[in-house]
C-alpha cells in the first residue's frame, strides 16, 4: 500500500517556502539539514518539491527554522489534513499574538502505531483535549494519559509522542503555541 502524503499543499510551493526561509536565515542546505537530523538530499528533494516528505521530516525542519509548520502550508479554504506514521491532524485554524503563533487542530489517532515526533524548538507547547478514546502522549520518557474529557500539556522542545491505548480511536483537538523564535 502507497503511504498516504503527509499534506495537501503542493510540494514545489512547500519547498519553495522552505527554501526561502532558510535562506532568509542565512543558514546552509547542509547546516539545516544536521541539525534537522535528516540527510542533505532529502532535504534538497523537499526544497525542490521532488520528493514528498513525512508530516516527522516538516517538524524536525521547521523546528530547527523556529516557525510552526503553517508557515510552510497554504492557507486552505478548508481544513489542511497531514497524515503521521500514526496521526492525521486537521489543521483547523491558525491565529498570532503578539510573539506566538497558535496551529489548532483536530486529530485523529488510530490503535496500534506510535506517532513520534521530533522535538519544536524551544518555548514550544502542545495542549491536547481528547473527545474519544484513551491518549497516552507527551515526552517520550514521560507520556501522560488522556481520557474522554481530559486535557493534557507538555513543552514539546524535546522528542514527544502520540498512542491510542486500548481497541478505540482517539479523537481530540492539538492546540500547537509556538513562540517566536529570535532570528
Amino acid at each position: 500500500m502507497e503511504p498516504l502524503p503527509a499534506f495537501d499543499t503542493d510540494p514545489v510551493i512547500v519547498g519553495d517556502r522552505l527554501r526561502r526561509l532558510r535562506q532568509a536565515r542565512g543558514v546552509s542546505l547542509s547546516e539545516l539539514a544536521k541539525r534537522a537530523g535528516i540527510g542533505k538530499a532529502t532535504l534538497s528533494g523537499v526544497e525542490t518539491g521532488t520528493l514528498n516528505p513525512t508530516l516527522e521530516t516538516l517538524w524536525a525542519i521547521t523546528a530547527q527554522l523556529g516557525v510552526p509548520i503553517g508557515a510552510i502550508l497554504d492557507t486552505p479554504a478548508e481544513p489542511q489534513i497531514m497524515r503521521g506514521t500514526a496521526m492525521e491532524a486537521e489543521l483547523l485554524e491558525v491565529f498570532e499574538d503578539d510573539r506566538v503563533t497558535y496551529e489548532l487542530y483536530r486529530v485523529r489517532v488510530p490503535p496500534g502505531l506510535t506517532q513520534t515526533s521530533p522535538a519544536h524548538h524551544e518555548g514550544v507547547s502542545e495542549h491536547v483535549t481528547v473527545f474519544s478514546g484513551t491518549l497516552s502522549a507527551g515526552p517520550i520518557d514521560e507520556p501522560l494519559t488522556a481520557g474522554p474529557g481530559d486535557h493534557i500539556s507538555w513543552i514539546s522542545d524535546v522528542p514527544h509522542g502520540y498512542r491510542a491505548q486500548g481497541p478505540d480511536i482517539v479523537r481530540a483537538t492539538l492546540l500547537m503555541r509556538y513562540p517566536t523564535k529570535p532570528v
